[in-house]
């Protein structure tokens, strides 16, 4: 009967640990500048677009 019952929580521990490991060697970008690298690619679009 205990086998019948899935724990939420048990299963989700493997996610828990790989979401608050961070990788030493990964790239580190501030939010700000993803967002102005979007907005500046969408206006090199529209100035593309135009010619």
């Amino acid at each position: 009967m205990s086998g019948s019952n899935s724990g939420g929580l048990m299963s989700s521990a493997g996610l828990v640990r790989y979401f608050d490991s961070e990788d030493q060697n990964a790239i580190r970008l501030d939010p700000r500048t993803v967002v102005a690298a979007g907005i500046l690619f969408g206006v090199l679009v529209m100035v593309l677009r135009a010619l």
